[in-house]
């Protein structure tokens, strides 16, 4: 087996039915939010970027932790975070932060029961291996490279189910896209 094909059947388990079978509920939320703000660490943070992009060409206000034109969260607000792990300190404090304003605190994590998905309002599994689980190195792929993969994919996924849910057309994602490059 080649190491394309191998990375490949190392994802599948990630975007099986059951995980899959998350997406309706996250939609629903983030289709009645107000704002919506985005953070991760490291390349768990790159894919956080990613998605937060995508929610910005579906028309959705949404901002990324750490930009100057953050916005405060609160009631009506989700924040959506990455701890593939199941805890970041930072990411941690954040949760609280933002629990503490009334927003809403969405996790993603491959380890449901750890600190940071324990105190989330909705904890989102996507079952592989992280950087904090490498030293028993299931995957070909270096450190947290399949939960980072597997992220970027669900999120594809996702915001195609929101942009069906929205009623938004490909047309209207590509308006938005920046002409500034």
């Amino acid at each position: 087996m080649s190491r394309a094909q191998q990375i490949l059947s190392e994802l599948r388990p990630g975007l099986s039915e059951a995980v899959l079978g998350q997406i309706p509920e996250l939609v629903e939320v983030l289709a009645q939010s107000r704002r919506i703000v985005c953070h991760g660490v490291g390349r768990e943070g790159l894919m956080m970027k990613a998605l937060a992009m995508r929610l910005f060409h579906l028309g959705c206000d949404v901002h990324v932790v750490g930009d100057m034109t953050t916005p405060p969260v609160g009631s009506g607000d989700v924040l959506l975070l990455s701890a593939g792990p199941g805890t970041f300190s930072t990411v941690a404090a954040l949760a609280g932060v933002a629990r503490s304003a009334g927003a809403w605190v969405i996790c993603f994590t491959a380890e449901p029961d750890g600190a940071v998905p324990g105190q989330a309002d909705l904890s989102i599994h996507l079952p592989a291996q992280t950087m904090a689980s490498d030293a028993q190195a299931t995957s070909i792929l270096p450190m947290g490279s399949l939960y980072e993969a597997l992220m970027f994919l669900f999120f594809e996924v996702l915001v195609l189910d929101l942009r069906d849910h929205l009623g938004v057309a490909p047309s209207e994602m590509r308006a938005n896209h920046t002409n500034l490059e």
